[in-house]
């Protein structure tokens, strides 16, 4: 008679057969992933419209000029020289330094302009106050377009400051309606015995602010400061009013368009420039999200 023999598993062992109580552990595994997939299947189905074309941005980015008139979506060849060939296109990576001018000094001007307005609409009392706050808040209602010809004749005509960034830069010196109405919403959360205890140790008002507000809102200037960074960086709009006629001046929103109509045909070079676009943002997101939405969060609290 033939003997079955038990198939032999590690250190020349038979392999014991599966018990019942790991095929009930694999069985109540598999129904909890399954359960955590129905229950955050539209959180998934969210992911991958946003996740989705910027995958197909970036496999574009490194494909082969032939390959990106195909349906291929994977690169046979992944050729990263393509950032390399952007990177020499002759005036791109003064679109950078133009792009980091108007965003990192733009943001500084703007939060350090817009704290102290902010700290006095939610912390003084004085006459006027509701009037000031209304006056913030129709200007956040007020589209750029409206104003833009008195501007650009007052910025051109006046100052001659046409064909550069200072007409867009130097008005963030004098605060932004929105980055105030969130800093005070946010100012608003914090406790006025704070301020009391402060002020009683001799603190002035403005070492109050210093020593004693700014340590606790960090969370809403970061949320400030992000906001106001991600929208110098993308604008489009400006860079295209005061600085269209001199491409010395061109940011990458701008730069980036011209750079498409020149490789209109290109389209891995058209997506590799696009990456280095979006990918500073990116990185600036993903390692500020915490304080970010941390800001945005307690915002709003009191009104």
């Amino acid at each position: 008679m033939t003997q079955v023999l038990d198939k032999p598993g590690r250190h020349g062992k038979p392999a014991a057969p599966p018990t019942a109580a790991s095929q009930a552990g694999r069985t109540a595994r598999r129904k909890a992933l399954l359960h955590w997939i129905a229950v955050h299947s539209l959180g998934i189905a969210a992911a991958l419209f946003f996740v989705l074309p910027f995958v197909f941005v970036v496999l574009t980015s490194l494909m082969s000029d032939q390959q990106t008139l195909t349906r291929d979506l994977v690169p046979a060849t992944w050729e990263w020289d393509n950032y390399t060939r952007v990177l020499d296109t002759p005036g791109f990576l003064t679109w950078w330094k133009n792009t980091l001018l108007y965003a990192g000094l733009g943001t500084v001007l703007t939060v350090v302009s817009s704290i102290p307005v902010a700290y006095a609409l939610a912390k003084f009392r004085f006459r006027g106050r509701n009037l000031s706050m209304m006056l913030v808040i129709s200007m956040m209602m007020l589209p750029p377009q409206v104003i833009i010809i008195p501007m650009y004749l007052f910025w051109a005509k006046q100052l001659d400051l046409a064909g550069t960034l200072w007409p867009l830069i130097i008005p963030m010196a004098f605060g932004d309606a929105f980055s105030i109405f969130l800093l005070r919403q946010f100012l608003l959360t914090i406790p006025n015995e704070y301020l009391d205890a402060a002020k009683v140790d001799g603190c002035g008002e403005l070492r109050t602010l210093i020593k004693v507000v700014l340590p606790m809102a960090k969370p809403g200037i970061a949320a400030v400061a992000l906001f106001q960074f991600f929208y110098a960086w993308n604008d489009y709009f400006g860079p295209q009013i005061y600085a269209s006629e001199n491409p010395a001046a061109w940011t990458l929103s701008y730069g980036l368009e011209s750079f498409k109509g020149a490789h209109h045909t290109d389209w891995n070079l058209t997506m590799a420039a696009t990456v280095l676009v979006m990918a500073p943002v990116i990185l600036v997101f993903f390692f500020a999200q915490k304080a970010f939405v941390e800001g945005v969060t307690l915002t709003g609290v009191k009104g």
